[in-house]
């Protein structure tokens, strides 16, 4: 197909144009209050059903851009093109009230090629942190905290923006068993939060207006290795180390207090910025995979990030460590099978469990999740030597936030996403068209 190429393109330019405009994930998090909003899961749609894995998993036609090593294992003269939009739904809940909200979302773009033999490139735009809550009370007479000097007043505070990243890497082999590789990273985005106080029973009054707001950017890197063995009967061990280094981040932070009543007049409070550096810690990912090769596969990743030493402002004593432990298993009952498409889907399954890197009152917020995925191949040749596997990857996560001692809210969060992965060899010449 000649025009693949201009294909390609024009579906990146749309993808990248419609991510930036509707890359806010309007899902109500109180959680996304504080720090830099709520930390989006990291990995592609395929990962995500097997819980997140993918430190030391290698695949020809899928791309785990949390270990650039993995790149080495692109075919050579292919092409990959993976693009996802995802639904979520949180129910939130404190013992008493319930809250429901619910948002679908474009969620990543990456492509994926080789440079030679052993050498692959990947490239893509992924949400790093959703900084979107809005928490309203109306405070009204005969209600408890009512109180007449007061009057009758509204409360409402809201956020809304997010970080977003950008990836480019590489992966080599640098020999049979040992490939290694390196991803250029850009952070980029800001997280505004609003704070509002309106007196409702009073004309000759003012009401308050708090709102500030973080702006981030700035360049990193991360850099990978992975093992990976060939065992007797087509039996796999790979083993995998990936690591973010910490880095200061250039930072913007403007906050504005303003007053204003029902006639229209308005004045400054106060008013303050401050270009400071963020600091955000190094990220160390350790993983390992085994299994039956185009079979089975189960793989296992432990994630730690030390929050702590952040340097957030106005997060002092809000960032505790984080630790995950991830697991998936993904199972192909007969992936070449020329009579039985459902012998040629993928399917998936994971949980993860880990510590959330918000701390309230003391309290650190913790995470459980379980998560199930298939992969649905759309168009296959029968020839093993000339494959062609373009899938959609469907997966569903439940994940539950809550804090150690029950006195937090709880969050009970459903993620839906469906990607489409286009694989195709590109830069293969034809004996005949």
């Amino acid at each position: 197909m000649q025009n693949k190429p201009a294909a390609i393109l024009f579906i990146t330019i749309i993808s990248t144009a419609f991510y930036n405009a509707s890359a806010q994930k309007m899902i109500n998090s109180p959680y996304a209050r504080f720090n830099l909003g709520t930390l989006e899961p990291v990995g592609s749609f395929r990962s995500l059903g097997m819980g997140g894995t993918g430190i030391a998993i290698r695949d020809n036609s899928s791309i785990y851009y949390s270990n650039p090593a993995s790149y080495s294992s692109v075919d050579t003269n292919s092409f990959i093109f993976d693009f996802g939009i995802d639904y979520g739904i949180n129910l939130l809940s404190d013992g008493i009230t319930r809250h429901f909200s619910d948002d679908m979302n474009f969620d990543h773009l990456i492509i994926g090629f080789p440079l030679a033999k052993g050498w692959g490139f990947a490239a893509g735009i992924i949400p790093f942190s959703n900084g979107y809550y809005s928490i309203s009370e109306s405070i009204l007479e005969g209600d408890p905290e009512y109180d007449p000097i007061t009057g009758e007043y509204n409360e409402a505070h809201r956020g809304e923006g997010g970080i977003s990243k950008f990836i480019a890497g590489s992966g080599i082999k640098l020999t049979k068993n040992i490939s290694a590789g390196v991803n250029m990273t850009l952070l980029f985005g800001s997280v505004r939060r609003i704070n509002q106080f309106n007196f409702t029973e009073y004309l000759n009054v003012y009401h308050n207006n708090n709102t500030e707001r973080l702006q981030l950017n700035g360049m990193n890197f991360d850099y990978g290795l992975q093992y990976s063995a060939s065992l007797k009967k087509n039996y796999f061990l790979n083993a995998g180390l990936s690591m973010t280094s910490g880095k200061n981040y250039k930072s913007k932070y403007e906050k504005i207090a303003f007053r204003y009543n029902y006639y229209g007049a308005s004045d400054t409070i106060s008013r303050s910025a401050d270009s400071s550096r963020v600091f955000i810690p190094a990220t160390i990912r350790m993983g390992m995979s085994f299994g039956i090769k185009n079979k089975l596969t189960a793989a296992f990743d432990y994630v730690l990030t030390n929050w702590s030493e952040a340097t957030l402002k106005d997060s002092e004593g809000y960032l505790g460590n984080t630790r995950a432990m991830l697991f998936g298993v993904e199972y192909i009952p007969e992936k070449f099978s020329n009579s039985s498409y459902l012998r040629r889907v993928e399917y998936r399954i994971g949980t993860h469990l880990e510590d959330n890197y918000l701390v309230i009152n003391g309290e650190q917020v913790k995470e459980f999740g379980v998560s199930f995925g298939i992969g649905l191949p759309l168009k296959r040749t029968f020839s093993q030597a000339n494959l062609f596997f373009s899938k959609a990857n469907l997966f569903i996560d439940y994940t539950r936030k809550s804090g150690e001692g029950g006195l937090l809210h709880t969050e009970n969060y459903f993620t839906m996403g469906a990607s489409l992965n286009l694989y195709d060899f590109w830069f293969m010449k034809r004996k005949y068209d």
